[in-house]
């Protein structure tokens, strides 16, 4: 009998986690305890000091329930402070976009409520391997490269992650240390003890916004996720601040062609381009922290209605989307990030730990739904998902892709339901992307026609198979009890591991 499953982007991750429901812990242990890998061997795409959300079905519910794990901004975030300090509009990189980091909290409220295991044991393995150290990836050596300017700006980050060639060993002694004290200290010295300190002095040396108080009053949140029929099943997704809904819109929509319409080519760019225009405008005209603006739910699932764009936020898309699954019936979709490739560079000294850059979202135009106020959860673009079919959970699914998560979802959802493929054909095929601000749309090189379509469309940028950019998606379809079919994307370096 089958035990468990559980797909992630980095294979070691997968093997960490299919080993804790080896030796007895359930779905939730299993998934933090990889997503603490992933914050080791994966920095590119995800950090300690990063957000989390996630959907989890325990065994034996009747639905499932949601957690927010989004950090807010800095009590001294106002759009005077940004501009004092010489920006027009909101910088991509550096101290004014850390907002508190989610993540920690949100693993201490997971395991309290649904968990089996303490945060020592399930923090255990990913302290390990940086203490030990990990071999870097082709892709992970990749990014290095690349961010090599954005690191070598910040003596600590680039003694950290220095460019390195694949197959080299990368330690991080640092980040075992705070992993280890997570585990022995709980959430607590996280937010109010030295690590905390350590947070808050690399913020105010490089004059960030982000004070001691904003880390120790930290909070996520329980919520009830958002439910949409699309076809035969219904689609769970988490409310604002994340962009949730704007996924429900795009599959609201896209319910209203045949499934024909739906297959791969040149009309279907052209039906998706369109009902992602509308389905991005509406999130951005309404969709921020709801302590701050409460968004409207019905134009978003409703299919009749429209709404004009605007420039939106920018493309990033480093995040880590994991789920799983255990004999118990408790069922883990969980999401979490650094926001951009190596979050905002900076590594706060003696943590080993990047910084996010989650408040690069917020606008410094007043008028805007997300302008950056104090104390306040950005428009996030994290979104864990499930789905049902007849009652019973079906499927459990996301993707890392910044904001363009909604499109790669519902490529991966019509896939599954209209084109009814295998999860591992269904997370391989080529998927489209409009980019941010919906000038130009992005294809893989093996997408039907793709050749043609770049010569007929200079919008249209033709991308090599299986690029990062157009996401890491990962799956679980549920047969029934103990019967699972999962697949990690193969423009990851992840697998689904089953457990006997």
């Amino acid at each position: 009998m089958t035990k468990g499953v559980i797909a992630t982007p980095h294979k070691t991750a997968s093997e960490v986690g299919a080993q804790v429901l080896r030796d007895g812990g359930n779905a939730v242990d299993a998934a933090i305890a990889a997503n603490a890998v992933l914050c080791v061997v994966y920095p590119h795409m995800t950090s300690v000091a990063g957000d989390l959300m996630a959907i989890i079905w325990p065994a034996g519910a009747s639905a499932p329930v949601g957690l927010i794990g989004a950090g807010r901004s800095g009590s001294l975030a106002t759009i005077d402070s940004v501009r004092a300090r010489g920006h027009e509009v909101m910088p991509e990189r550096g101290v004014l976009t850390v907002t508190v980091p989610g993540t920690v909290e949100a693993w201490g409220r997971l395991l309290e409520r649904f968990g089996t295991w303490g945060l020592g044991a399930v923090l255990e393995p990913a302290a390990s391997i940086a203490a030990e150290g990990y071999i870097i990836t082709s892709r992970l050596a990749e990014f290095l490269r690349s961010a090599a300017g954005l690191l070598g700006s910040e003596p600590p980050a680039q003694a950290l992650y220095p460019p390195m060639e694949p197959e080299m060993l990368l330690r991080n002694p640092d980040l075992a240390a705070v992993l280890r004290d997570i585990g022995r200290s709980g959430i607590g010295g996280f937010y109010r003890g030295g690590i905390a300190a350590a947070i808050v002095a690399a913020i105010a040396k490089r004059d960030g916004l982000v004070t001691a108080a904003d880390l120790g009053s930290h909070r996520s949140s329980w919520v009830e996720p958002v439910a949409m029929r699309f076809r035969d099943v219904t689609v769970y997704e988490l409310p604002p601040p994340t962009q949730g809904l704007t996924a429900l819109a795009i599959l609201a929509r896209l319910s209203l062609f045949e499934r024909a319409d739906l297959e791969p080519g040149p009309e279907f760019v052209g039906r998706f381009k369109q009902v992602r225009d509308t389905s991005y405008a509406l999130r951005d005209r309404y969709i921020t922290d709801p302590d701050f603006s409460v968004a409207p739910v019905e134009p978003f699932l409703d299919p009749s209605h429209a709404a004009v764009g605007g420039a939106g936020p920018r493309d990033g898309g480093d995040t880590v989307y994991l789920c799983a699954a255990d004999e118990h019936g408790n069922l883990v979709s969980l999401i979490q990030s650094v926001a951009f490739d190596f979050g905002s560079g900076i590594v706060a000294e003696g943590t080993g730990m990047l910084l996010q850059n989650r408040g690069c979202y917020f606008s410094l135009d007043p008028t805007h739904v997300n302008r950056l106020e104090p104390r306040k959860r950005t428009m996030h673009t994290l979104i864990p998902a499930m789905a049902t079919r007849g009652g019973k959970p079906w499927g459990i699914f996301g993707t890392m892709g910044g904001e363009g998560q909604p499109q790669i979802q519902a490529q991966v959802l019509v896939n599954l339901i209209d084109h009814q493929l295998d999860p591992a054909e269904a997370v391989a095929r080529p998927r489209v992307r409009v980019q941010a601000g919906g000038a130009r749309t992005s294809i893989e090189a093996d997408y039907p026609h793709a050749a043609e379509l770049a010569r007929r469309d200079r919008t249209l940028q033709l991308m090599p198979r299986h690029h990062h950019s157009f996401g890491h998606s990962q799956v679980i379809v549920i047969d029934g009890p103990n019967l699972w079919r999962a697949a990690a994307d193969p423009r990851s370096d992840g697998s689904a591991e089953y457990v006997t």
